[in-house]
């Protein structure tokens, strides 16, 4: 019998099952359009009833990761192909604004509100100082893939709502005239909570990337501060290292892609 790690949060059994199986899809355990085990095995391997294991497939089956067809069982469905294959590592600026090109945003929140002293220090500006805050989630697909929060200082520019929902925020600087120069980011792990699961069509408690991202123009000047959370299944960071030099301990020099999953 497979185990399944306790969770922090009070998930439902059934999403347990539901991710744990989503996670051995994506890692092709299942051949493309080969079965699954049949319900009573897998039920039996999780330690659940049928009717729970049903409710984890039922899951599986709206993302269309699986298919089940009445009287033959249930079938891994044949991944389509990734949308970076087509195309080579970009640098990480430009990858984020070319993604950002093939999504649709819905904008939740758009308020210009005062810099706390947290978003004050990493952008440089007075604590109390006009900041420009917006929420909105990216599809990709139809599906969510993040839900991302922006800090801008009204000073640096401001933005509305159908600017926000046509263009990636990098963009929109530099028609401001920002000369965007560079970012610095830190990925990280988090699990959804009650406010942000629903947004992202999954269940309280599922594991998220969490990134946080300070955008520079040419001058060292912090002009955006971002909080996102990306679904895992949906979007995930890549990263070549080259060797640079010779000496021991090597210096690794990167090149930063990025990419969403159809």
């Amino acid at each position: 019998m497979q185990t399944i790690p306790a969770s922090p949060l009070p998930v439902p059994r059934y999403h347990q099952i539901y991710l744990v199986l989503r996670e051995r899809l994506a890692a092709g355990e299942f051949a493309a359009d080969g079965p699954l085990p049949g319900e009573v095995a897998l039920a039996r391997s999780y330690g659940v009833s049928r009717m729970t294991l049903r409710a984890a497939l039922d899951l599986l089956a709206e993302e269309k990761l699986i298919v089940r067809q009445r009287g033959r069982g249930t079938f891994a469905r044949r991944k389509p192909q990734e949308a970076a294959s087509a195309t080579p590592i970009l640098g990480l600026l430009e990858s984020l604004v070319e993604n950002g090109l093939r999504t649709t945003v819905k904008v939740i929140e758009l308020s210009e509100v005062p810099a706390t002293p947290d978003v004050a220090q990493t952008l440089r500006i007075a604590a109390g100082a006009p900041v420009q805050r917006a929420v909105r989630v990216r599809s990709f697909h139809g599906s969510p893939v993040s839900h991302l929060t922006t800090f801008v200082p009204t000073a640096v520019a401001r933005f509305g709502r159908n600017e926000l929902a046509a263009k990636p925020m990098l963009r929109l600087l530099e028609e401001a005239g920002v000369k965007v120069a560079g970012a610095e980011q830190t990925v990280s792990a988090r699990l959804s909570d009650p406010a942000i699961a629903p947004l992202l069509n999954l269940g309280v408690g599922s594991a998220l990337l969490a990134v946080r991202r300070v955008v520079s123009d040419e001058n060292g000047r912090p002009v955006q501060l971002l909080h996102g959370l990306y679904r895992p299944d949906r979007y995930h960071y890549r990263m070549q290292l080259t060797r640079a030099g010779t000496d021991v301990p090597s210096v690794w020099v990167s090149d930063h892609g990025s990419a969403l999953k159809p």
